[in-house]
């Protein structure tokens, strides 16, 4: 999809108005890029000035290089190709090959990973510009790129708006905590956010496995040790099993991908620690058959009671449109109870469903994907349209939608209009009026 002059009608005003001003713009500069790398050959400078070049564009979440295609870049949600005229802006196989083979800078590991699974993950950094996760992979036996922006700075918990349970939730001292949502919705921002809030209330040791790191954490009253699988350990098995070695009190593994890293979470868990864990699931009902799923299922009575006694909270999140541009985080939550861990046991049944656990949960602060999304709209934030398309129960959502619409209507049509009603009088008043005027006259 070409950039156009007029954006999406959702999407703010930018300072510059109009990609299609900044495209011509960019031709020239981009084309001196080019013209360097090509005179010069590919290099840090010419890396550097290409991406800053790319984000000062606007809000871009995510840079894209694809065979026979100009860059790309993401921006609130749409993907939008950079306007560029000159054949040599197309970008070549050989051109991102290029590329990707000095973003990997001769990492045995990366190019392992790449020959033999197809994609391999590490990161990029522009000082004092952004840093980046990126991901190189074959897509029809040909390379491509795309660049994750990371934040500069690590949010805190208000910042992202994160309701209040979230500060409840490091209240705990083990078990485990799952941050669940699809790619691209925040995990990692969330997670980093909550470590953070940690290491500025808690003296203690916290060991992160990531791949890559994302967040550079600082010091603050507690210890963090990141490390970074390829560098720092082979696997996040490998790296939980020495993490609870490392006398810490919080782990935070990037995410679940098997049965060994969940099998050795749980244990960690069970031992005393605290830890953080992510999966690609979208609700708390997904997140548990996700990991039925990584077991055989001989094992899953014995599975069902662990993790019934490990988990504590079970935080999902999803990104939604804004009505005035960008993206709003929406959450869902759920705690531990006798009723959530009876289910966790026996499974959910019609009488016993983790989402009506969440909606009589409210007290602790626990809600349902459907809840937020109704709050946004009564606050005005998203349409109900929006509301429909991320909801979970799309015929309860039109009903709550259709009630709120009503009480709405209700308290415009109770409001003074500031406009003064002219209500005629009655006939009888009006002739009667006449004759009391007429008596006086003859009178006087």
């Amino acid at each position: 999809m070409q950039i156009k002059e007029k954006l999406h009608k959702a999407r703010p005003a930018w300072e510059f108005a109009s990609i299609g001003v900044f495209g011509t713009r960019f031709r020239g500069e981009f084309g001196t890029i080019l013209a360097t790398w090509e005179r010069t050959g590919m290099n840090k400078e010419t890396v550097d000035a290409l991406l800053t070049a790319l984000l000062k564009i606007g809000d871009v979440s995510d840079i894209l290089f694809v065979t026979d295609k100009p860059p790309l870049v993401e921006i609130h949600g749409l993907l939008y190709e950079i306007p560029v005229e000159a054949e040599d802006s197309i970008f070549s196989a050989g051109k991102i090959k290029q590329l990707a083979e000095f973003i990997t800078n001769g990492n045995e590991r990366l190019q392992r990973d790449f020959d033999q699974r197809g994609s391999c993950d590490c990161s990029y950094c522009i000082d004092t510009v952004a840093r980046f996760r990126v991901n190189i992979f074959k897509q029809n036996g040909r390379p491509a790129i795309v660049m994750r922006k990371l934040a500069s700075a690590i949010p805190s918990l208000e910042s992202l708006a994160l309701p209040p349970v979230f500060r409840e939730i490091l209240a705990e001292k083990n078990g485990i905590i799952f941050v669940t949502g699809a790619t691209g919705m925040g995990k990692t921002t969330t997670l980093a956010a909550m470590i953070d809030a940690i290491n500025e209330k808690d003296a203690i040791h916290i060991v992160t496995l990531e791949d890559p790191i994302e967040f550079q954490h600082s010091h603050k009253k507690a210890i963090i040790s990141q490390r970074e699988m390829g560098r720092d350990f082979p696997t996040f098995a490998d790296g939980l099993r020495a993490a609870l070695r490392q006398a810490p009190k919080v782990i935070l593994l990037g995410e679940v991908r098997d049965r060994d890293s969940m099998e050795i979470a749980m244990s960690a868990s069970e031992t005393g620690h605290l830890v953080f864990c992510t999966l690609h699931t979208v609700n708390a009902g997904q997140t548990i058959s996700r990991i039925l799923g990584m077991f055989p299922r001989e094992e899953e009575p014995q599975l069902r009671q662990r993790l019934s006694e490990t988990i504590r909270y079970i935080a999902s999140q999803r990104l939604v449109s804004k009505i005035n541009g960008g993206r709003l985080l929406m959450t869902e939550v759920m705690g531990s109870s006798l009723r959530t861990r009876e289910a966790m046991v026996y499974g959910e049944s019609e009488n016993r469903t983790f989402i009506e656990m969440m909606e009589s949960g409210s007290t602790l602060g626990w809600h349902t994907f459907d809840q937020s999304l109704l709050g946004a709209f009564e606050a005005n934030l998203v349409t109900d349209e929006t509301a429909m398309t991320y909801c979970t129960n799309k015929s309860r959502m039109r009903r709550a939608l259709d009630l709120a619409k009503k009480r709405h209507g209700t308290a415009e049509a109770e409001k003074p209009s500031g406009l003064k009603l002219n209500i005629p009088e009655p006939i009888e008043a009006i002739l009667e009026a006449q004759r009391v005027r007429a008596a006086a006259s003859r009178n006087g």
